[in-house]
């Protein structure tokens, strides 16, 4: 189940990331953000960015150039 999803469909790089970090900075430990993003480079952006935190990248999907990434707010 996911807690919040973040719609940063048509904002290009970095906007998703930022809207992912204040996304993720107002849930709880443990819970789940989705992240929703039309720019390309934010597969391996968003990636890259999850490695650099104590966050958990559950799952990554694109469907019709809509790119979905779920993560859990590490603690």
């Amino acid at each position: 189940m996911v807690d919040l999803i973040v719609d940063a469909k048509g904002l290009a790089c970095p906007l998703p990331i930022v809207k992912a970090k204040k996304g993720i900075d107002s849930l709880e430990p443990g819970k789940i953000m989705e992240l929703q993003t039309t720019d390309k480079g934010s597969m391996k952006d968003f990636q890259a960015w999850v490695n650099q935190t104590k966050h958990e990248l559950i799952d990554v999907k694109e469907d019709n150039g809509i790119f979905t990434f779920t993560v859990k707010k590490g603690s």
